[in-house]
């Protein structure tokens, strides 16, 4: 059993400033969650309270139920994977790895059966007798997750783990390590700024901004149904498009533009009807734009401003009516800069968004998974 609650925790360092501010968080027991959001967020933060490398100004933080606030980070039973890798350089692979047990006294056989178990299960057994310097940034990262295996903790923390890494390999790594949160059951905790990562790798994401958690839930339900502007414009590649329209009635509920207007479904209609005569944010992804030879019902007409030519799909950078918009289409056509071109919106994808508040005005956004 390795649970981990953060209750109203909070963060607040001299002269007032609040990096983390009443965070609220369950980490179930064999739970993968990934902490995600822009520099400066207070993810990391967060992350380093878990470890016991920051003290908590607000709120308890409890693990198995076990409140850890003033318990020192080398007695909460967690290992941490820093950015850095923070390797010993000085050491071998087998001596890094084995380090935090030698130094807790841990039986020499019992030593090398945790670090040799580790190293088959990364693949990393013919480095055991390199130095740090002698391997690939990928192989140092092993490493580095190697050491924190043959602790046998109860939770796993990672502070952005492949950032040093190149695009390449940091698509292997996101591999291994969910292959390898499902092969030791381990609860583990993953801070990250990329949001490719955090969709691929979490069974729950927790969105952070402004060191507030913004929203937390599966990484489809935040795809499909994100509480705010923030979380539909940061969950998703390319972002969500944000589109300014008015809410008017005219023989009907639409979304209307200078140039063209949307027709809502039904049950769209009765959110929209509480905004009469103002605006909204109407949000809707790329991949929800298809292209169309000539306008139509539900159709917006833009002029391109970039082509992005990308094998399989074609991203397109737009600016219809002045805003801007991109659309996710196939290579069957040769479209040009300057041209103009419709897209229809597939209207059940829609999102909305309150003008003010830029809260989601979908009843669905508010219903964690």
């Amino acid at each position: 059993m390795a649970k981990v609650e953060l209750r109203n925790i909070s963060k607040i360092y001299e002269g007032g400033i609040k990096a983390v501010d009443d965070v609220n968080i369950v980490v179930d027991d064999k739970e993968f969650v990934v902490f995600v959001g822009p520099s400066g967020c207070g993810k990391s933060t967060t992350l380093r309270m878990v470890a016991g490398l920051e003290d908590i100004t607000e709120g308890s933080l409890y693990i198995d139920d076990e409140k850890m606030n003033d318990v020192p980070p080398k007695d909460r039973n967690i290992a941490m994977v820093f950015q850095n890798y923070a390797l010993y350089p000085h050491m071998s692979v087998y001596e890094n790895m084995a380090f935090g047990l030698t130094i807790k006294k841990v039986p020499k056989a019992d030593i090398d059966r945790r670090v040799h178990e580790a190293a088959k299960i990364l693949d990393i057994e013919k480095f055991l007798d390199r130095k740090p310097r002698a391997l690939s940034g990928g192989q140092r990262q092993r490493v580095a997750v190697g050491r924190a295996i043959v602790r046998n903790p109860k939770v796993f923390l990672f502070d952005e783990p492949l950032s040093n890494l190149d695009a390449k390999l940091r698509v292997q790594m996101r591999a291994e390590l969910s292959d390898l949160h499902l092969r030791l059951n381990a609860t583990m905790i993953y801070v990250t700024h990329d949001q490719v990562e955090a969709m691929t790798m979490a069974d729950k994401i927790v969105v952070m901004k402004d060191g507030k958690v913004q929203q937390i839930g599966s990484p489809l339900h935040l795809y499909n149904y994100p509480a705010n502007k923030f979380v539909a414009g940061f969950i998703g590649s390319p972002p969500m498009n944000f589109l300014t329209l008015k809410v008017t009635d005219k023989n009907g509920i639409a979304l209307a533009a200078e140039d063209y207007e949307l027709r809502p479904l039904a049950d769209q209609e009765s959110i929209l009807k509480d905004h009469l005569n103002k605006t909204v944010y109407f949000g809707i992804r790329p991949e929800d734009l298809t292209y169309i030879d000539k306008p139509e019902s539900n159709s917006i007409s833009a002029k391109i401003t970039v082509v992005e030519p990308l094998g399989a799909d074609i991203h397109l950078w737009l600016s219809a009516g002045g805003q801007p918009l991109v659309a996710r289409t196939g290579p069957s056509r040769n479209f040009k800069v300057g041209e103009t071109v419709n897209f229809r919106a597939d209207m059940e994808k829609a999102q909305f968004f309150d003008r003010e508040t830029e809260f989601s005005l979908l009843p669905a956004a508010k219903t964690p998974e």
